[in-house]
């Protein structure tokens, strides 16, 4: 792996806000208790949660990018118009949540095709960036960036540099990369801290939940100001809507992971549009107007 992005002056760096756009029962943490075949027949309540994030970032000045379910993007059309017209950039998160872990070559080549047509078709816009599903990209599937710059993606968020029983690849480079040289994919990982020879996670998620607001804005500024680097931060829609459905059968960890602070995290990302400058990732990282 090589081609490191260069570093930014601290007093220039734009964040980059993104949103992984699925609703609660498309969790993969879910998975075993929930089936498939049941997501049609579940409240959805995506659509009114990403109105919200929508709003607070308009009232924020804040843009960001959206990596969107084609499974979401088929139901909601309106929506991913809303999202584009208001000025974000729309992603690809795959289309039905499935793992790249959990799929073949094939089977995964179809998916990101498939997740990138409907997008762009709805949304009227090339479609340059993907996150896969629980950051299901690391050392036993590294092929998959391949398959992503031959489909026509410009840039990959999918490597979390951390040790996490879910994902994660610890020793990959904690900040933007050309995993195959500079003309072929941007690889853009969640941000992480390093301490005590270890990246520690600061870039969203159940952690930015789970801790004190203060300690993750020091984390995020430490990596504008000593690394000189953006802060790439996530999120998704379920986590602003504490009212959402309860599964029965979820197990205590996925449980606490899921709901630890969700009545919080509203307020938390209204704190993050008053505390960083934050927009899309195609602007920061491939230089678009």
């Amino acid at each position: 792996m090589n081609g490191p992005v260069p570093h930014l002056a601290a007093q220039t760096i734009r964040n980059a806000m993104t949103i992984d756009v699925e609703d609660y029962f498309q969790v993969s943490a879910f998975a075993p208790q929930i089936a498939r075949d049941s997501w049609p027949l579940r409240e959805c309540r995506v659509e009114a949660n990403v109105d919200r994030i929508l709003a607070i970032l308009d009232e924020g000045n804040a843009k960001g990018t959206f990596f969107t379910l084609g499974w979401i993007a088929e139901r909601y059309p309106a929506l991913v118009r809303r999202i584009v017209a208001a000025g974000h950039e729309l992603a690809s998160h795959g289309y039905g949540h499935l793992r790249a872990t959990d799929q073949t070559r094939a089977e995964f080549m179809d998916d990101i095709v498939r997740s990138k047509a409907i997008l762009e078709d709805i949304g009227g816009q090339r479609v340059l960036g993907y996150r896969a599903p629980s950051f299901s990209i690391g050392p036993v599937n590294l092929w998959a960036l391949t398959s992503l710059h031959d489909a026509g993606y410009q840039y990959s968020s999918s490597i979390y540099p951390i040790a996490h029983d879910h994902y994660g690849m610890p020793d990959a480079p904690r900040f933007p990369f050309y995993p195959h040289g500079t003309d072929g994919l941007l690889e853009i990982p969640i941000t992480t801290v390093r301490l005590f020879e270890r990246n520690l996670p600061a870039g969203g998620g159940g952690y930015f939940r789970l801790l004190p607001y203060a300690l993750s804005r020091t984390l995020m500024r430490r990596v504008n100001h000593d690394d000189g680097q953006p802060t790439i931060f996530y999120f998704h829609p379920w986590e602003l809507d504490p009212g959402q459905p309860r599964p029965e059968g979820i197990g205590l960890k996925s449980r606490f992971r899921h709901y630890v602070n969700l009545g919080r995290m509203e307020q938390r990302i209204r704190a993050l549009t008053r505390d960083f400058a934050w927009d899309r990732m195609d602007r920061i990282f491939l230089g678009r107007p």
